[in-house]
C-alpha cells in the first residue's frame, strides 16, 4: 500500500484507521475539515507524533486540561522556548514543572484525542502517503496503536448517544446539587467543574476554562449527572460566538428598486459575496473583507475561495497583531465584573475577559488560550471597539 486519499462521506476516519492499523502502515496521515488540519506520523500502525492547528489540541493545552500545569507555568515555559528553541516537553521536565512520565502519558493522550475527535466528522477529507521507514524523532519515544484507538472509538459512539440525550448543546448552563456529590476532593477535575458551573458558565465556557477536549469533559459531566449531582439548568443558553458577516449595500446606477441596491452577505450569491470581499480587501478594509471571504467560502467552497480566505486571514492577523500586540499592550477592564455577568457574551468572550488582570499583555493571554489566535484577536478588537477593555502600552523595562 503506497497511499490512499478520499473524503469522510465515503470512508469515515474510523474505517481508515482500522485499515491502516491492520496493515501496520508507515507514513504520514493528513486529515482536514474546513479550517481544521491535523497531521499524524505513523510507524508500523502506531502514531508516533501528531500535530494540529487547533489550539486546544496543543501539548500545553492537554497538560493544563489534565491538571499538570497552570496557564502561568505554560506562559513561562513558552517564554523560555522562544529564547532557547528547546522542545516544550524538555523545558518542562528540566524545570521540574512536570515529570517525564507525565509528558509521556500526556503525549499519548494527545495522539488518541486528536484522532478520536475526528471520528465524528462527516465532512472533510484525508490523505495518507506511505513510506518505507519513519524518520527518527527527537524527544521521548511515545506511540499509540491505531487498533486501540479504533476500539476506543467504537465505545465512544455509544457513549456519545447517551451523553447527547442529557446534554444536547454546549451552550446550556448547569445546576449542581452538592449534597449528591461523592468524595469530591479540592482541586480535582470534578471540583473544578462544580465551581465553574456554580459561577454560571455554560458547558462550552467550562471547556474553555479547563482547556478541555469535548469527550474528556462530557464524560465527567455525565458521571455527575448519573449521581444526580448535576443537571441542565432552566436558564437560557449562552449565545454562541458570532462570525461577523457585514451587510454591504451596493448601489447600482441603473437599479430601479426603490431601495436603491442589493444586500451583499445575506441572500447574495457566492460570486457577489466573493467580489465584495475582494473589493474590501483591495481597499484595505481587512475586517469586513475577511468576514465576506469566509461567507463566500461557506456558500460555495472552492480552491479559489479557500485561497482568498487564507490570504484574508493572514492579512487580518498581521493587522491585528500590530494593533493589539506590537508593541506589548496590557488590557484592563472598563466595566466591573458584576456588570460583565449581565452582558450577552459568548463563552469565548467570557473566557478571554476573565483572563484580564491588568498584568498580562494581550500576547500572553492569547498565547495560552485554547482559541485560534485570529479568533481571539478579533474578540479583543471587539472589546476595544465596544469600550469593554482599555489597552495600555507596557512600559519599557
Amino acid at each position: 500500500m503506497r497511499g490512499v486519499s478520499g473524503d469522510f462521506s465515503t470512508m469515515p476516519l474510523k474505517d481508515l484507521v482500522v485499515h491502516l492499523g491492520n496493515r501496520r502502515a508507515t507514513g504520514t496521515l493528513n486529515v482536514e475539515r474546513g479550517d481544521v488540519r491535523k497531521q499524524l506520523l505513523l510507524r508500523d500502525g502506531h502514531v508516533i507524533t501528531a500535530s494540529s492547528n487547533q489550539p486546544r489540541e496543543y501539548f500545553g493545552q492537554f497538560l493544563i486540561n489534565m491538571g499538570h500545569l497552570t496557564e502561568d507555568q505554560l506562559e513561562r515555559a513558552f517564554a523560555t522556548q522562544a529564547q532557547t528553541q528547546i522542545l516544550l516537553g524538555k523545558i518542562l521536565t528540566m524545570t521540574g514543572s512536570v515529570s517525564e512520565a507525565t509528558v509521556r502519558t500526556t503525549l499519548s493522550h494527545k495522539f488518541r484525542e486528536m484522532l478520536l475527535d475526528a471520528f465524528t466528522w462527516e465532512e472533510g477529507g484525508f490523505d495518507f502517503r506511505a513510506t518505507d521507514v519513519a524518520p527518527e524523532l527527537e524527544g521521548l519515544d511515545v506511540s499509540v496503536d491505531l487498533l486501540d484507538v479504533h476500539r476506543e472509538g467504537e465505545f465512544r459512539e455509544t457513549a456519545w448517544q447517551a451523553i447527547r440525550a442529557v446534554f444536547p448543546s454546549g451552550a446550556v448552563r448547569l445546576e449542581v446539587d452538592e449534597r449528591k456529590l461523592m468524595d469530591r476532593k479540592a482541586g480535582s477535575l470534578d471540583d473544578r467543574i462544580v465551581q465553574l458551573a456554580r459561577e454560571g458558565l455554560s458547558i462550552d465556557g467550562i471547556a474553555l476554562a479547563l482547556h478541555a477536549t469535548d469527550f474528556f469533559l462530557y464524560q465527567r459531566l455525565y458521571a455527575l449527572y448519573r449521581q444526580d449531582a448535576l443537571k441542565v439548568s432552566d436558564e437560557a443558553p449562552l449565545p454562541a460566538p458570532e462570525r461577523s458577516t457585514p451587510t454591504v449595500v451596493v448601489v447600482e446606477e441603473d437599479d430601479d428598486d426603490e431601495n436603491g441596491g442589493g444586500v451583499i452577505g445575506s441572500e447574495s450569491s457566492s460570486d457577489e459575496v466573493l467580489q465584495a470581499a475582494q473589493l474590501f480587501l483591495d481597499a484595505g478594509n481587512l475586517r469586513d473583507g475577511e468576514a465576506l471571504a469566509r461567507r463566500a467560502h461557506e456558500i460555495a467552497p472552492t480552491e479559489h475561495t479557500q485561497k482568498l480566505l487564507r490570504d484574508a486571514e493572514a492579512r487580518l492577523l498581521a493587522e491585528l497583531r500590530k494593533a493589539l500586540m506590537e508593541p506589548s499592550r496590557v488590557p484592563t477592564l472598563r466595566v466591573s465584573p458584576p456588570h460583565l455577568k449581565t452582558l450577552p457574551l459568548s463563552s469565548p468572550e467570557r473566557y478571554l475577559l476573565s483572563r484580564i488582570d491588568g498584568k498580562r499583555d494581550v500576547a500572553a493571554i492569547v498565547h495560552v488560550s485554547p482559541l485560534q489566535e485570529l479568533e481571539a484577536l478579533k474578540f479583543f478588537q471587539g472589546f476595544v471597539d465596544t469600550e469593554l477593555v482599555k489597552l495600555t502600552l507596557r512600559p519599557l523595562s
